[in-house]
């Protein structure tokens, strides 16, 4: 059935997974990925921590069990969204590579693309808006990711943008260049398959 909705969407389903500390610019890369995405006339979805936080897991803590069960939810939508032949973007801080590797292994191999946002923990401080770094330093906030709890890179991600050296724009050109190419790889895959889907789909840059 994924290869029929893939056939019937005109493309493959994807998650893309923006992992970075709070502050780092996921989901600002991801809503600007999205819109890309959507103009040239693919099929999105966007999945954002602090929504996921308000509804879905809003019964969970930042305990490191919590934030386990809170990347598992996470991952399982996601999964969801794709199995529905869409490109899901999914930012969430996601700090244990642990909890990113069970994440992964739910998908086909080409079917998870992990996007490592990186900045360093400085300048995500200067652009905290919400004061959630000045309250974790003020002790304010437990378990904190980057202050009181760790944040775990990824130590192989299919893609890394340092979103303090580039702006919005070329760190989601980086990405979009990505994910064209998982998604004609994933495309060419069915097509095998299938014998019916195009083996090339284009994302304008």
């Amino acid at each position: 059935m994924p290869a029929e909705r893939a056939m019937r969407h005109g493309q493959p389903g994807l998650v893309v997974w923006f992992t970075g500390l709070s502050g780092a610019g996921k989901t600002t890369l991801a809503m600007a990925v999205e819109r890309r995405l959507f103009d040239a006339g693919h099929r999105t979805f966007l999945i954002d921590g602090d929504l996921l936080r308000a509804g879905l897991c809003s019964d969970l803590g930042f305990s490191a069990v919590h934030r386990q069960e809170n990347v598992r939810r996470a991952a399982v939508v996601s999964g969801l969204m794709a199995d529905a032949g869409l490109i899901c973007l999914t930012a969430l801080i996601s700090p244990f590579r642990a909890d990113r590797l069970r994440a992964r292994r739910l998908f086909p191999t080409e079917g998870f693309l992990e996007v490592f946002v990186n900045a360093p923990l400085a300048v995500c401080e200067k652009r905290d808006v919400k004061g959630l770094y000045r309250r974790a330093r003020a002790n304010e906030i437990p378990e904190f990711t980057g202050i009181s709890s760790a944040y775990e890179p990824p130590e192989s991600p299919e893609v890394e943008v340092r979103t303090d050296l580039l702006t919005v724009e070329a760190s989601a050109a980086v990405i979009l260049d990505a994910v064209q190419k998982r998604l004609n790889s994933l495309s060419m895959a069915t097509n095998l398959k299938t014998g019916k889907m195009s083996g090339q789909l284009k994302v304008e840059s």
